[in-house]
């Protein structure tokens, strides 16, 4: 009998810890069919020639991001918690992915003073561009004030020494996401406001016997703050990245955003304005700065119909050069829309469309001249052209989506 009782100690003791602790596996799998297509034209010398090109291909989500994941947390008492989570990207299409957990690696620990957390995990910046966006920053759909992000980063990145943090895939130079991250997060309960703050260390080598000034780049500092009820939300958004050394040749992009949505019951209605500016120092002490500057805006309604929600937006981004040069600015108008079927809370059903019209692309062909990637595509159309003089400039694309996505 005694035996039996100190075994059911020991059953309630482990059922005790199992009530206190849990461990939750995740995913998504989004799959479709895309078809893009491209229009560019010569500019330059004459005669004027125009190019028309085109791809069909399975794509990967073109409604939710592919992804698996693990996520847990242990109750510690005393309202204090401990969890974990670690996400890696899939590839749907060609079962690629769980080779790292690019999309999120974090530890925290949490309480009535908020949440600490730290490891690789989304900017601070980078939030209004998703949450504020009908299309939530996926498929041909993407607004592209997002979209122009990402791509400034990564040709910035790849003129700077290579892109850090895993690649495209995993996000480029702290836009997205950021390593090495240091983040906290305002608590619950604060009348509906929200927030955080977070650095991220470039953890480069510093050496006191070297002339000159240590390398930033890696380096991210960033902050949100909102508010919302169950209608409304407005959030405020900004962050630094550091591409470049400090001293003279150094590099900064610097995002400020403003975003908000308001639930009619009927239809949400979404936006966000977004300045981006890409701040470069000079490549000797006595050279004056140079900033790029990238002013958008997106707007767009999601409105619920039956078992589904349409989804549509407008969005524009214009870039000022920086360097003074005439007629050297440009700009991009996107329209976008969709339609989600939900055939279970899990399942849905999607279709999307999107068209671009581009004006000088030429003027910024590493961002706003690459016109796949302004689409979220691959990149199909060879980038020397762009940079010759008298080569080809982007005006056009078109491209949809139609799939399916299942979360589990």
């Amino acid at each position: 009998m005694k035996k039996l009782t100190c075994a059911l100690c020991a059953l309630a003791a482990a059922g005790t810890a199992a009530a206190q602790s849990s461990v939750t596996v995740f995913g998504v799998v989004d799959a479709g069919i895309s078809h893009y297509s491209t229009k560019s034209r010569s500019w330059g010398a004459a005669p004027r020639q125009e190019l028309t090109q085109s791809q069909t291909v399975l794509s990967n989500s073109g409604y939710n991001s592919s992804r698996l994941g693990f996520r847990g947390t242990e109750d510690l008492g005393g309202g204090l918690a401990a969890g974990f989570w670690l996400e890696a990207p899939l590839a749907s299409d060609a079962g690629g992915g769980i080779g790292n957990f690019g999309r999120r690696s974090t530890l925290s620990l949490s309480g009535p003073f908020g949440e600490l957390r730290l490891g690789r995990d989304y900017t601070a910046s980078f939030w209004n561009d998703a949450v504020f966006d009908p299309f939530g920053v996926n498929g041909v759909g993407t607004n592209l004030v997002a979209v122009v992000n990402s791509n400034l980063a990564a040709s910035r990145a790849l003129a700077t020494g290579g892109l850090l943090n895993g690649g495209l895939s995993a996000g480029t130079d702290s836009y997205l996401r950021t390593s090495n991250a240091v983040s906290y997060f305002l608590p619950p309960g604060l009348a509906g406001v929200y927030g955080q703050i977070q650095y991220a260390f470039h953890e480069n080598v510093e050496s006191s016997n070297l002339g000159g000034s240590p390398s930033r780049r890696g380096r991210y500092a960033g902050g949100r703050l909102g508010w919302t009820d169950s209608k409304a939300d407005i959030a405020l958004g900004y962050g630094e990245s550091t591409l470049a050394s400090t001293g003279p040749g150094a590099e900064k992009i610097k995002s400020l955003n403003l975003g908000g949505s308001y639930d009619f019951g009927a239809l949400k209605v979404l936006g966000e304005w977004s300045r981006v500016s890409d701040v470069r120092d000079g490549a000797t002490p006595f050279a004056s700065r140079s900033t790029d500057r990238y002013d958008g805006f997106v707007a767009g309604v999601n409105v619920p119909v039956g078992p589904g929600v349409i989804r549509a937006s407008f969005a524009r981004v214009n870039f000022k050069n920086g360097n003074g040069l005439p007629d050297g600015d440009s700009s991009v108008n996107k329209l976008a829309l969709g339609y989600v079927h939900n055939l279970s809370k899990r399942t849905a059903l999607y279709a999307s469309v999107a068209r671009i019209h581009i004006r000088d692309g030429r003027n910024n062909p590493s961002v706003m001249g690459v016109t796949p990637l302004v689409l979220s595509l691959p990149a199909i159309l060879p980038q020397p052209s762009y940079v010759t003089t008298g080569g080809m400039e982007p005006r056009s694309a078109i491209g949809y989506d139609f799939g399916i996505r299942h979360a589990f």
